[in-house]
């Protein structure tokens, strides 16, 4: 039975072209494209089974560490694009990398290739690699952005691996209330409405709560997944998560950390560029869009300032874009010359206070989580129990 493919295939004038081929297989696919000497790239089934497949992931942080390896051994950057394509054997990531290598060989430098395709290459890779073209140390240049890369993804898994048990410590606590309230409360109601005696009223009320539960067992775990669904799709509403952030800004405890780990990821990337031989002024305008809104208006206002020839450390400064060890170390770098040299160093400083802040309150915030969910499960049994207390004081 045939199906339909789409083959990717380069043609002998080295142009990338997209076939759309009806075959019983892949391989027959492949075949019928090489018979019109065109050198197939990749070739994917479309219609049902396509829907199937998962879009592969371009790893960004993986292909530049391999393109540094390769650069280092000795290759030419052609080279290494076609080493690199030659071993992919997932279609999708392979696509792309024969679009690199096809912009090489067609005279295109490295940086003008990558801007083809913005989801994967982000500015940052993009205007490195560019400044690196001119000064010919694209291997370091790279070897920065992978530095840069590591830790932003090390700062944000260690956020991530705090929040991961805290948020499993209120899944179980809060599936064992549920079991206590849907399960065992109604049981109890049961045996206590034979005894006869006036209940108090926490009990009264908790025992109500739990027959209720039991009455709409069906209409309540409806209700749980309706408002589980609508508290995910609320926050992934642009909206929602802007005013989540506007407020989060405005904590004085929580609006000063968010502050920091922003002026971190900077000067980071302020100081990467300025190590690649780009100007402080075009650099800050390169990364003006990884700030927030709240710091990006303020730095725009600096880049004007530079343009007027003031100095950098006392105009970031006055803009609110420094903290006291940033503030010495700009003046450090503007009378020494290695500005990029002293933003990293900020960045690494900051970045390590957040590990410490992270650390700290991750060590606060599970006690206090295991206090409040012990105190609320306690709660319910000692309810559940008091008429009992009660009835035996009683017959003392």
């Amino acid at each position: 039975m045939s199906q339909s493919f789409r083959v990717n295939a380069i043609d002998p004038e080295r142009r990338l072209v997209s076939l759309s081929i009806s075959a019983e297989s892949p391989e027959q696919a492949r075949a019928q494209v090489q018979a019109r000497g065109l050198k197939v790239v990749g070739v994917t089934a479309v219609g049902a089974s396509m829907s199937m497949q998962r879009k592969p992931k371009f790893d960004l942080l993986l292909f530049t560490q391999e393109l540094v390896a390769l650069l280092e051994a000795g290759l030419s950057l052609t080279e290494c694009i076609e080493t690199l394509a030659e071993k992919e054997l997932r279609p999708g990531i392979r696509i792309v990398l024969d679009e690199l290598m096809l912009a090489l060989r067609q005279g295109k430098p490295l940086s003008e290739a990558m801007t083809a395709r913005p989801a994967i290459f982000p500015e940052l890779l993009v205007a490195n690699v560019r400044a690196s073209e001119t000064t010919g140390d694209m291997d370091r240049a790279l070897g920065r952005f992978i530095a840069y890369q590591q830790q932003i993804d090390a700062l944000k898994k260690r956020l991530i691996g705090a929040a991961i048990y805290p948020a499993m410590l209120l899944m179980v606590g809060g599936g064992v209330c549920l079991f206590l309230l849907g399960y065992l409360v109604p049981k109890f109601s049961r045996i206590y409405e034979g005894m006869h005696t006036e209940l108090p009223l926490m009990s009264r009320l908790l025992l109500a709560f739990g027959g209720a539960i039991e009455q709409h067992r069906l209409a309540a775990i409806l209700l749980l997944l309706v408002s589980l669904v609508a508290i995910g799709w609320l926050s992934s509403m642009p909206a929602v998560r802007a005013a989540m952030m506007a407020r989060a800004w405005r904590s004085p405890w929580l609006g000063e950390r968010l502050r920091l780990f922003q002026l971190a990821r900077f000067y980071r990337a302020a100081g990467m560029l300025q190590c690649s031989g780009i100007p402080v002024v075009t650099a800050y305008e390169r990364v003006a869009g990884l700030l927030h809104p709240v710091l990006r208006g303020p730095l725009l206002q600096v880049v004007g300032a530079l343009r007027q020839g003031q100095p950098l450390a006392e105009t970031m400064h006055r803009a609110g874009l420094t903290t006291p060890v940033a503030l010495r170390l700009l003046r450090v770098g503007e009378k020494s010359g290695k500005l990029g040299e002293m933003m990293e160093r900020i960045a690494s400083f900051h970045d390590d206070e957040l590990s410490r802040f992270v650390d700290a309150a991750t060590k606060l915030i599970e006690p206090l989580l295991m206090l409040l969910m012990g105190g609320f499960i306690g709660l319910i049994v000692v309810l559940m129990y008091l008429p009992i207390f009660d009835l035996a004081g009683g017959l003392k």
